[in-house]
């Protein structure tokens, strides 16, 4: 069983946000999406493959884990860019998503794109997932040190995001959860803003689940908040 909370924060710098995080703990499902486009275009994304997601899951409540994600992230990538193709308004939408759904003890974590999912137990912080950009894809492979990657011209650049391309490549994990356990969702105007250390203190406090994400948010705009900070904490009772 698992506790949750969910908070989402504009920034410092832009007007509005486009991330968006949905809390199902009736069907054990915790969604972060970070979308991407032009005017309303992103918001619109995230919001439409996240509760895509949450309706494939509900229509398939008997499923395995895994199946069931990567099929709610194959629809949401559809609809999504299904849409983009009927409004011009939102032509070149899409999103980031991270998941997880509780299925029998166990917690199915699922992304595309760089949105993160990280497991924290006694006191260690570890990602769950792997980013899909070119930093991590290409860069790392290439030799390039982390600190010329931190800045380097191509560090924002996805390698898959839902809405972009029918060849979607759904990345899944799954987690054993231990009492006290913490999971962690974010957008990377968290992760990539934040330092660890950071992160990992206001996990490591004794506070509520609220004010971990109020600490996180805060971590994050005291570097200048130059994108939308969203934060889901799950700990598992």
């Amino acid at each position: 069983m698992l506790e949750a909370f969910g908070a989402s924060d504009p920034g410092c710098v832009r007007a509005n946000n486009e991330d968006y995080y949905l809390l199902a703990p009736s069907m054990g499902l915790y969604v972060v999406a970070d979308g991407m486009g032009g005017a309303q275009a992103g918001e619109h994304a995230s919001k439409l493959a996240a509760e895509t997601l949450w309706d494939v899951v509900l229509q398939n409540p008997d499923s395995a884990g895994a199946t069931v994600l990567v099929e709610a992230f194959r629809e949401a990538n559809h609809q999504v860019m299904e849409a983009s193709l009927a409004d011009p308004a939102l032509e070149g939408m899409g999103t980031t998503m991270v998941a997880v759904l509780e299925r029998k003890g166990e917690l199915w974590v699922a992304s595309v794109g760089d949105s993160r999912a990280y497991l924290f137990d006694d006191g260690e912080l570890h990602a769950i997932t792997e980013d899909q950009s070119w930093v991590n894809e290409v860069g790392r492979r290439l030799g390039i040190d982390e600190d010329t990657l931190k800045n380097h011209p191509m560090r924002h650049v996805l390698t898959m995001a839902i809405g972009v391309s029918e060849q979607l490549r759904v990345l899944t994990y799954v987690v054993k959860p231990t009492p006290g356990m913490l999971v962690l969702l974010c957008s990377d105007g968290l992760h990539g803003v934040a330092l660890e250390e950071e992160i990992k203190a206001a996990l490591a406090s004794k506070d509520s689940l609220e004010a971990k994400c109020e600490a996180l948010i805060a971590a994050a705009r005291e570097h200048g908040g130059p994108d939308n900070i969203t934060a889901v904490l799950l700990k598992a009772v």
